[in-house]
């Protein structure tokens, strides 16, 4: 008997069913069920369910009570398998592969739909193209036939896999959602803004600081608006660019200190604030709706309620359910550990085999035993850092380590040059023409928070649509790509292999942003989710970059509160 079956929905609201043979073809009649749930629940946990689109179907199915052990994503692959093809942007929807795959008008994708607090998704989305069961199998087995005209198959399909296994995952966080306690939330608001006043305006310490901003300065100012900031200090005879905090700490001014704390709280208050509270938080749960794959670099981004961007002093509201605890995981020292892993660097896979700190071990190796400095150099190669003492550092770096500085040093020109740059696994960086223009954070560019003391090296500009005229900048981005890309590649696998440890526990993934990883379980289950973590970022690591030293430990810590955990 077969074990992959592809599911379409049908007309009638109900879905078309049929198994699927070698190549991805028809291996027997389609059938029509009424209810999808039934259908999947008539077969083998171990199938492999063919469909358009996890997001549209998955959230039902888990509604109902049913979980799906592995999937296969058409237009997650689709999406992958264009931008390998060097045509990044064009509408990735099963009705636009059909069209290609026919030679017909390809339609425009559907606009995506912005998420609603404390909603869930449909599991048929109305502005989605009907695709009936056969002509969705016929997209399936021509990306079969693609996959198989890539540079690496084994790799991008390993790569599409993980990306489907992470959409369940991402439906599954969607429907469990991050606990969360509202009444600790109002405490942290009251205890950081004090009293709410009626109308809606701005808390009682914002108020304060606001008139100590404006005594400052002589007259009054308003503090949330930058270009009043920057005037007020012209006409005081000082000179800035900006409001960014690094910037304004410089000058000796009266204003500066009460300015500097308005715009941290008014960031939570505008960000994370009573509103927000009430907006996203349903029966102890936070439910942003994450998004596998929602950047270039193929790292999540959430469709509303800012789920990746939860300050540090609001993590207190982050709380276990009673007898249960959180179990919080960092990946340590990801990018340089990746780097070494891609680029076969036989120093830098040495020492990322260690069980020391990898920084301090390069240092020892190439900066006299300072690991700031080495720590800089590393992550200056990633992003591409050049002025001040980058260039001597990554000299001294490229003496010690070559092959991985040779790995970044030609993604970035072949970034600069327009080529096609690929994640280790085959996931693609498009070319400067013709793409679609996205933010840096939708890019997947990462940048360290305004108000961050973990200072990133500057971090390229350049988004899809903007390389053309800014090549050094896309080169930038192309080097950080590839081993961004890369650890998001291996992520998707990490969080494929936990969620098969997870599925007979009570244990469930609540959260995951980059390198980090939540879940949430009986305290009897602690100590089994951590060795869980541990043993699959080990499998993720193996099936990502085959057999090398390279290690990827996680910080660990089992707490109640998600602040405790830093």
């Amino acid at each position: 008997m077969t074990d992959r079956w592809a599911l379409a929905p049908a007309e009638d609201g109900g879905v078309e069913i049929a198994p699927l043979g070698p190549g991805g073809v028809l291996a027997g009649p389609v059938l029509r069920v009424a209810d999808p749930a039934e259908a999947v629940r008539g077969l083998p946990d171990v199938t492999r369910w063919v469909w358009r689109s996890t997001a549209e179907t998955y959230p039902r199915l888990l509604a109902t009570g049913v979980r799906v052990e592995r999937c296969y994503d058409v237009e997650d692959a689709e999406t992958l398998l264009l931008g390998h093809e060097g045509r990044y942007g064009e509408p990735r929807s099963a009705a636009a592969a059909l069209a290609r795959l026919r030679g017909g008008p390809v339609p425009p994708d559907p606009p995506q739909r912005s998420a609603e607090p404390g909603s869930q998704s449909p599991l048929f989305e109305p502005q989605a193209a009907h695709v009936p069961l056969a002509d969705l199998v016929e997209v399936y087995a021509e990306q079969q036939r693609r996959h198989d005209s890539t540079a690496h198959p084994d790799r991008m399909r390993l790569l599409t896999a993980a990306e489907s296994a992470g959409m369940l995952v991402a439906a599954e966080m969607n429907r469990a959602g991050l606990p969360w306690s509202a009444e600790v939330h109002r405490r942290v608001l009251h205890d950081l803004l004090g009293e709410r006043y009626a109308g809606g305006g701005e808390p009682r310490r914002l108020a304060e600081l606001a008139d100590e901003v404006s005594d400052a300065f002589g007259r009054r100012v308003r503090p949330d608006l930058p270009a009043d900031v920057i005037k007020a200090f012209a006409q005081a005879g000082i000179k800035v660019k900006s409001t960014r905090r690094w910037e304004i700490e410089s000058i000796d001014h009266p204003a500066v200190k009460p300015l500097v704390e308005y715009k941290k709280l008014y960031r939570i208050w505008v960000a994370h604030g009573w509103s927000w509270l009430q907006d996203w938080v349903r029966d102890g749960r936070f439910r942003p709706e994450f998004l596998a794959g929602g950047t270039v670099t193929g790292r999540w981004v959430t469709n509303g309620g800012g789920g990746l961007q939860i300050p540090k002093v609001i993590r207190r509201a982050v709380v276990a359910d009673p007898g249960w605890r959180l179990v919080v995981a960092d990946a340590d020292q990801m990018e340089p550990r990746v780097l070494a892993a891609i680029s076969r660097d036989p120093g830098l896979m040495e020492v990322a085999g260690r069980e020391s700190d990898l920084y301090q071990s390069v240092s020892d190796r190439a900066f006299s035993g300072d690991r700031a400095q080495a720590k800089l150099a590393v992550l200056g190669a990633v992003y591409g850092q050049t002025s001040g003492d980058g260039l001597k550092n990554l000299a001294a770096l490229r003496r010690r380590f070559p092959k991985a500085v040779a790995y970044v040093d030609e993604a970035a020109r072949a970034g600069e040059e327009g080529r096609l740059v690929r994640t280790w696994l085959g996931r693609t960086c498009p070319p400067a023409a013709g793409a679609t223009e996205d933010t840096a954070e939708e890019a997947g560019i990462p940048a360290a928070e305004e108000d961050s003391d973990d200072r990133q090296p500057a971090r390229s500009e350049w988004t899809p649509g903007y390389a053309s005229t800014n090549a050094r900048a896309r080169g930038r981005f192309a080097r950080n790509f590839v081993v961004q890309g890369s650890a998001a590649d291996w992520a998707l696998l990490l969080l494929a292999a936990l969620r098969r440890t997870c599925a007979g526990m009570a244990a469930e993934l609540v959260f995951f942003q980059h390198d980090e990883v939540i879940v949430h379980c009986p305290e009897e289950e602690a100590e089994t989710v951590v060795a869980a973590i541990r043993d699959a970022a080990d499998l993720a690591g193996r099936l990502t970059f085959g057999q090398t030293p390279v290690r990827f430990p996680f910080t660990t810590a089992v707490v109640e509160c998600y602040a405790d955990a830093k």
